[in-house]
C-alpha cells in the first residue's frame, strides 16, 4: 500500500472516530487554566496569517485551522501523519503539497459534511462570532435598504400629480380616518409646496447655510426664522388654558403688564396717522403683534409685498413661541375666542399670511392655514373662512376634501345655502369626473352629482352666471341672453346681503370656470335648467320664496372677510354704516360683544380756558383728540364741551376750505430764459 493510500485510510479512520471530550471543548481540569488557553488559538491562527508559514505545514490553508492541533496534543495517528508529509516534502515538495493541498480540502470538507458537531467548540467560536455578525450586518443593510426603498416609492406616490386615482384613493382613505379639520405639520411649510413644483435646486439654490453665523432660534412650525429678524426676547405674552369640555380645550392669550404698556403706545401712535412713529416703536419692541400687523399693512399698500410678508411671518413667529405646551396645530380640538382682543391677533395674522401663500402659488400651503383657522373656531367662524376655504381646495386640486367636507357638514352648516360652497362644490364633481384613473361607476356617479348640483345653484342663485360669463369673457347665446330668469333684473332683485356673497364670490373664482370643457358642461346645465323654469317647475318657486325670506343683513364676520380679502367687487358693495367707520389693520370691525381684560387709562385734561384759535393750531398736530379735552363733570359742562365741539369743527372745516382754496399766482416764465441776444 502507498503512503497517500495510507495517509486516505488513517484520516478516514479517525473521522470515524467518537469525539472526545477534548475535541467537544469540555476539559475536566481546572477553570483558570483552560481559559487562559481559550484566546491563545485566535492570536496563533492571526500570527500565522501575519507572518510566514509554520514548518510541518504543506498546506497554507491549514493555517485557519491550526486551532485543532493546538488545542489538545497531538495523537499517535496525527504525529506519524505529520511524519510522513514531512518525508514527502523532502523527496518530492511540490508535487506533495499541491497533492497534500488538494486532499486536505476534501478530507475537512468530508469532516464538516458529516459531523458538524464534532468541530472543537472554543477553537471555533471566534469564527462563528464572525460569520454571524456578518449575517447580521447583511440583513440589517437589506432590511435598511428595503425600508429606504418603501419610503422612496411612498414619496413617489405623494409627489405624484393631485389628480391621480391613487392620490385621490389613498387621500380618501386616509382622511376617513381623520378629522375633516387636520392639520398636517409638513403642509404648514411652502418650501415642501414649491419644492414639488420647481425641484429644491430651484428653492433653495446653491446657498447653504453657515452653521458659525447662526444663531439660536427656537424652531416653529408656522414660519421658518430668518437671520435677518432681530434676537427673540420675551414679549410678555403668554397663553393660558381657560377651560376643557368634551375632548376640547379652550385657550385664550394674555398680555403682561409691560406689553399693555406698549400696546398703549402703539394705539398712541396709530392715532397719530403716521406710519413712523410705528416704526419707532418696532425699534424698540421688535416682536410687538399689532405693530407688526399694521405696519405691513402700510408696506402692502407702498407696493413693498417682501417686506409686509416678512413683517408677518414675524409677528406668527412671535406668536407661536408664546405657545402653550398643551396647544397643538394639527389636532384640531383647541380653541381660541375671537371676542378677546388678545386672541384677534393670532386670527389676523394667520388670514394675512394665508392671503400672501395665495398670491405667491403656494394654494395647498394656505388651505392648510385655512383649515387651522376653521378648526380654532368652527362654530362662530369670526373671519368667515368658509367663503374661501372652497376656493383653495378647487386650485389645490384638493377635490375630495371639498366634497367630503360638503357631505359632513351640509346637514348642521346649510353650506348649500352659500353660493360659493352651491357652485364649487359641482365643479369639484366635475374635475373628479375627469379623472381617467377612476372606475367608470365612479366617474358616472361624480358625473350625475355635478349636474345635479349645478342645476340646483343655478336656480338656487341666477345672478352669478351673467357677471361670471362677463368676467370669462364669454358671450351667452341668444336664449340665455334673452331669457329674463338670468336677466338684469335677477340681479336688481336680490337682496344686499346676496349681492355680497355673489360678487365675492365672482370675482374670486371667475379664473377656475375658464376651461372650455367647463363652459361646455356649464352651458348645457343651463339649457336644462331654462327647461325647469319653462316648465314651471315647483323647485324654481320655492328658491325664489328662499331668496326673499334670507339675506336680508350679513353677519359682521362677512363684512370682516370682504374688508381683509380686499376684492374690488365686494368691496363696492359694502353697505354705508360699514364703510362710514374707520378700519384698522390690526382689529377691523371688532365685535360688538367684546371681552375686554384691560382698558386704555384716561388722558389728562387740557385747561378749558383755551381759546378757540389755539384749538385750532393744536388740532393740526398729529395726536390731537379733541374727545379727550371734553370734561365729563357735570351734564352742563358735557353739554358745554358738546357745543364746543361743534364750533371747533365748523372752524376747521371753514379754515381748510379757505386754505385748500388759496392759489398762489405764479411768476410770468420766460420761455427762452437764455435769451437769443449776444453777449456782450
Amino acid at each position: 500500500m502507498s503512503r497517500r493510500a495510507l495517509r486516505r485510510l488513517r484520516g478516514e479512520q479517525r473521522g470515524q472516530e467518537e469525539p472526545g471530550l477534548g475535541e467537544l471543548g469540555l476539559d475536566l481540569g481546572p477553570g483558570p487554566e483552560r481559559g487562559r488557553e481559550g484566546p491563545l488559538p485566535a492570536a496563533a491562527a492571526r500570527r500565522g496569517r501575519r507572518g510566514p508559514a509554520r514548518t510541518g505545514v504543506s498546506n497554507r490553508f491549514e493555517l485557519i485551522t491550526a486551532e485543532e492541533s493546538e488545542d489538545e496534543p497531538p495523537s499517535r495517528e496525527e504525529g506519524t501523519d505529520a511524519r510522513l508529509s514531512e518525508r514527502d516534502a523532502a523527496g518530492g515538495k511540490n508535487e506533495g503539497a499541491v497533492t497534500e493541498e488538494a486532499e486536505g480540502d476534501g478530507q475537512r470538507e468530508g469532516e464538516e459534511a458529516e459531523q458538524p458537531d464534532q468541530t472543537p467548540v472554543l477553537s471555533n467560536k471566534p469564527r462563528k462570532k464572525k460569520k454571524k455578525r456578518k449575517t447580521k450586518k447583511t440583513a440589517a443593510g437589506e432590511t435598511l435598504e428595503d425600508n429606504d426603498l418603501g419610503d422612496i416609492e411612498s414619496l413617489l406616490e405623494k409627489i405624484e400629480d393631485t389628480n391621480g386615482l391613487s392620490q385621490q384613493t389613498q387621500s380618501g382613505i386616509i382622511a376617513d380616518s381623520r378629522p375633516l379639520l387636520y392639520v398636517e405639520h409638513r403642509n404648514l411649510n411652502p418650501e415642501n409646496e414649491l419644492k414639488r413644483y420647481f425641484g429644491a435646486r430651484a428653492v433653495l439654490g446653491d446657498q447653504r447655510p453657515r452653521q458659525r453665523q447662526r444663531q439660536y432660534v427656537r424652531s416653529t412650525w408656522l414660519t421658518a426664522p430668518k437671520n435677518t429678524w432681530p434676537r427673540y426676547s420675551k414679549t410678555g405674552i403668554a397663553m393660558q388654558l381657560v377651560d376643557t369640555r368634551r375632548g376640547v380645550q379652550y385657550f385664550t392669550f394674555e398680555h403682561h403688564r409691560e406689553y399693555q404698556q406698549v400696546q398703549f403706545k402703539f394705539l398712541d401712535a396709530v392715532e397719530s396717522m403716521d406710519p413712523n412713529n410705528i416704526v419707532l416703536l418696532l425699534q424698540m419692541n421688535p416682536y410687538h403683534v399689532d405693530s407688526l400687523l399694521q405696519l405691513s399693512d402700510v408696506c402692502r399698500m407702498q407696493e413693498d409685498q417682501e417686506m409686509a410678508r416678512d413683517l408677518i411671518e414675524r409677528a406668527l413667529y412671535s406668536l407661536e413661541c408664546a405657545f402653550h405646551p398643551v396647544f397643538s396645530l394639527t389636532s384640531g380640538t383647541c380653541r381660541l375666542d375671537y371676542r378677546r382682543p388678545e386672541n384677534r391677533a393670532f386670527f389676523l395674522a394667520l388670514f394675512k399670511h394665508l392671503m400672501f401663500l395665495e398670491k405667491r402659488g403656494c394654494p395647498r400651503t394656505a388651505l392648510e392655514f385655512c383649515k387651522l383657522i376653521l378648526s380654532l373656531d368652527p362654530e362662530n367662524d369670526p373671519l368667515c373662512v368658509l367663503l374661501l376655504i372652497d376656493f383653495l381646495s378647487l386650485r389645490a386640486r384638493e377635490y375630495t376634501f371639498l366634497t367630503r367636507m360638503f357631505q359632513e357638514w351640509e346637514s348642521h352648516r346649510n353650506l348649500s345655502q352659500l353660493p360659493n360652497f352651491a357652485f364649487s362644490v359641482p365643479l369639484a364633481y366635475f374635475f373628479l369626473s375627469q379623472q381617467e384613473e377612476r372606475s367608470e361607476l365612479e366617474l358616472s356617479q361624480a358625473r350625475e352629482r355635478a349636474a345635479r348640483l349645478i342645476q340646483l345653484a343655478l336656480i338656487m342663485f341666477p345672478s352669478v352666471l351673467m357677471p361670471l360669463l362677463d368676467h370669462c369673457s364669454v358671450q351667452p347665446d341668444a336664449r340665455v341672453a334673452s331669457h329674463s330668469f338670468f336677466g338684469l333684473n335677477a340681479q336688481i332683485s336680490q337682496p344686499p346681503a346676496l349681492n355680497q356673497l355673489t360678487s365675492l364670490y365672482v370675482g374670486r373664482t371667475h379664473s377656475l370656470w375658464k376651461d372650455p370643457a367647463v363652459m361646455a358642461w356649464l352651458e348645457t346645465n343651463v339649457h336644462e335648467v331654462l327647461r325647469m323654469v319653462d316648465a314651471r317647475d315647483l323647485l324654481v318657486e320655492e328658491s325664489e320664496h328662499k331668496r326673499k325670506m334670507r339675506y336680508q343683513s350679513a353677519p359682521r364676520n362677512i363684512y370682516r372677510h370682504v374688508i381683509l380679502s380686499e376684492m374690488k367687487e365686494a368691496t363696492a358693495a359694502l353697505p354705508l354704516e360699514v364703510t362710514s367707520q374707520p378700519v384698522m389693520g390690526f382689529d377691523p370691525l371688532p365685535p360688538l360683544d367684546s371681552i375686554v381684560s384691560y382698558t386704555r387709562p384716561e388722558r389728562t385734561n387740557h385747561p378749558s380756558n383755551e381759546s378757540t384759535l389755539s384749538l385750532f393750531f393744536r388740532s393740526l398736530l398729529p395726536n390731537f383728540n379733541l374727545q379727550g379735552d371734553v370734561r365729563h363733570d357735570g351734564d352742563e359742562e358735557a353739554a358745554a364741551g358738546q357745543d364746543l365741539n361743534q364750533g371747533v369743527n365748523r372752524l376747521m372745516a371753514a379754515m381748510r376750505d379757505m386754505l385748500a382754496n388759496i392759489q398762489f399766482q405764479e411768476p410770468p416764465r420766460d420761455d427762452n430764459p437764455e435769451g437769443d441776444g449776444d453777449w456782450d
